[in-house]
């Protein structure tokens, strides 16, 4: 039962940074032209990229330790 309770409390927080990359994307999206004229589209995709690479890098960090038994 404990590695149930602490698998959730590595995986509710993975989600929620899904979560935001998605909400981030989609004020990208609907903000494009806005964005573009204060010069700063480009730097919102790259933090929405960076937020996405991190997200799926602790999505694997999560998996490796459930594989090892360590959750």
């Amino acid at each position: 039962m404990k590695n149930n309770r602490l698998r959730i409390l590595w995986i509710i927080p993975n989600v929620f940074c899904y979560i935001m990359c998605l909400a981030l994307f989609i004020f990208i999206v609907s903000n494009v032209q806005g964005l573009m004229e204060i010069n700063q589209f480009f730097i919102y995709l790259f933090l929405d990229i960076l937020l996405l690479f991190i997200s799926i890098l602790g999505s694997f960090r999560i998996i490796s330790w459930m594989e090892q038994g360590k959750l």
